[in-house]
């Protein structure tokens, strides 16, 4: 049974608050850090086994700081478990520690195994305590086993060489840390009267640490200004190899909406010809996101540029550019669809490279143009056929690339090609600036996230 606060006389409780107003405060602080580390690799999101352990060890020792103040002592005087709980934690304390060491890569390989056999007998009596309460046998024994391990580990860290100033921080905190706790198992092991300052050196290691994460989190930060800063040029690069407005045309109105889902990516569109009688668009989706898929787009366009020759022959130009990419994309493959429109001689020619079929709204019915060939960039023996069709007054094409049909909204359901022709039919009237913007809108609108880029290009046929 607990002795009753209200046996406790004032002048007690004033006088062990007094005496343990450090030790409180201290404990608090180290608890609070112990929190802080747990809650950070939380937010990471993955299993960081320096901040776990940090965490165990921290919440550990201030426990124990607290379990140790006479403040407490005196609240729980009498309780059956508080002794034993008060000396087991002890023991536990090294274990964290250890592990800590061992996963920052201060263990060599036989001081690990002994330090985890050293963890495992800890385990033991800490138990032990548990079960038949304190021994000093137990506080002997592993006073000595802690005091040859420490001293092992300090001479093996005074002697070694360090990859740089971080590592050299913390690995002094952990050794002045190492050095204070051999002092207080000496002192515990001879039973001298004498304070005890093991915290100290557990705050100089906090102290380290918390020295290392600022010079860390600063260096990150200066990392985290210099790439987005190269993303941005990077960004202004991919944009200008994308073609400005289709020029003025007497026959052909065409507006392109590009939406990347990172600062640089993968899809990519062109103009291969444009006048006032003919109109060939390419559009291409390289696999990926990110910087890889922008600098293959780049080569995307130089391989459709160089087969410029081939511009009324889809077929050819599809052929001449797998031809260029294939073996210079590391492994990435690129889809792409190819249009050639003559007002003169009012027909279309399409071919793709497993890409989505290009829409054809003709008289409210949308209909899919699909002609596909293997893909770009992924087989070197790869054969393309060409589809021709009459262009009718009025007609509307539309290509897009496949993050359009795939967005997802919160269900799951795709936004798919039957979406996008509704939308296609629902914004019919509208010029090709705003249905490009319409469908966009429209998409994302669907989709809970944007998982992929968007581009769409919406072309109308209106011979003067």
């Amino acid at each position: 049974m607990h002795l009753p606060s209200s046996e406790l006389t004032a002048d007690q409780v004033l006088q062990a608050f007094r005496h343990d107003a450090p030790s409180l405060f201290f404990g608090a602080v180290i608890i609070a850090v112990g929190l802080v580390a747990a809650a950070f690799s939380v937010i990471r999101g993955k299993f960081d086994r320096l901040l776990i352990y940090l965490a165990f060890l921290a919440g550990l020792y201030g426990l124990r700081m607290w379990m140790k103040s006479d403040l407490l002592y005196l609240t729980m005087r009498g309780s059956f478990w508080f002794p034993r709980v008060r000396s087991a934690i002890d023991f536990v304390i090294p274990i964290p520690v250890f592990l800590f060491l061992d996963a920052a890569g201060f263990l060599h390989r036989r001081i690990r195994t002994l330090t985890y056999v050293l963890s495992w007998g800890m385990g033991l009596f800490a138990i032990a305590t548990l079960a038949i309460g304190p021994r000093d046998i137990f506080y002997r024994i592993t006073g000595v086993l802690l005091i040859i391990t420490l001293i092992v580990l300090i001479s093996r860290g005074l002697r070694r060489t360090f990859p740089d100033l971080d590592f050299l921080i913390l690995s002094r905190g952990l050794l002045i840390f190492a050095a204070f706790a051999v002092w207080e198992n000496i002192r515990g092991v001879l039973g001298l009267r004498l304070p005890n300052i093991e915290p100290i050196g557990f705050l100089a290691f906090l102290g380290a640490l918390g020295y290392v994460a600022a010079r860390q989190t600063l260096r990150r930060d200066q990392e985290l200004n210099e790439i987005q800063k190269e993303l941005e040029v990077a960004k202004r690069m991919q944009l200008s190899i994308l073609p400005g407005e289709f020029p003025s045309s007497a026959n052909f109105r065409l507006a392109a909406r590009y939406v990347p889902m990172t600062s640089v990516a993968g899809d990519f569109y062109d103009f291969i010809v444009a006048d006032g009688t003919q109109a060939g668009i390419l559009i291409a989706d390289v696999s990926g996101h990110g910087v890889p898929a922008a600098l293959i787009a780049s080569m995307v366009k130089l391989a459709g540029t160089s087969q410029r020759a081939q511009a009324a022959n889809p077929a050819g130009l599809l052929l001449g550019m797998n031809a260029a990419l294939y073996g210079n994309t590391q492994q990435q493959f690129v889809t792409a669809a190819y249009v050639h429109l003559d007002a003169a001689a009012a027909r279309f020619t399409y071919s793709a490279a497993g890409h989505p079929p290009m829409l054809l709204l003709r008289d409210g019915i949308v209909t899919g143009i699909a002609e596909n060939g293997l893909m770009l960039a992924a087989f070197d023996h790869a054969a393309y056929r060409n589809a021709e069709h009459g262009l009718e007054p009025g007609d509307r094409l539309v290509l897009y690339t496949d993050g359009l049909i795939e967005a997802t909204n919160a269900r799951g359901d795709f936004f798919g090609e039957e979406g996008l022709r509704r939308v296609l039919l629902e914004s019919a009237q509208l010029p090709p600036s705003v249905a490009s913007d319409r469908i966009i809108s429209a998409v994302q609108q669907w989709s809970a996230s944007q998982d992929d880029d968007l581009t769409v290009l919406v072309c109308d046929y209106l011979p003067s």
